[in-house]
């Protein structure tokens, strides 16, 4: 197993396994109700474990690292079956947001408590 991996070879890898063990990719809508399920699953680790609810008696206490991962290969599938470039598309991201964020969060009084 790989130790590390890029996002453009996490995409590869994701629809190698798509093709050699599922059927297909199920269409973008589905994957959009998945991915939403996902990011479901780890908005209700995140409330019991920092937050102010509990798990429940009989819940087991999933990872969080576990449904970050499926909530990441959703995504991934759904950039694969749409045709978007994750690496490309990241880098124009963090190239957005420092140039306009790079004095923003520094000057906010909120975060400087």
């Amino acid at each position: 197993m790989m130790d590390e991996i890029r996002l453009r070879e996490a995409q590869k890898v994701v629809d190698d396994w798509i093709k050699t063990h599922g059927v297909r990719y199920f269409n973008e809508l589905t994957n959009m109700a998945l991915l939403t399920e996902e990011v479901g699953e780890v908005a209700r680790i995140i409330s019991r474990k920092y937050g102010e609810q509990s798990f429940k008696a009989k819940e087991n206490e999933k990872r969080l690292g576990e449904e970050l991962a499926d909530v990441l290969f959703v995504l991934i599938c759904i950039a694969n079956q749409t045709g978007v470039d994750l690496t490309s598309e990241f880098l124009k991201s963090i190239e957005k947001k420092t140039k306009r964020d790079a004095n923003r969060h520094k000057e906010n009084k909120k975060l400087l408590k």
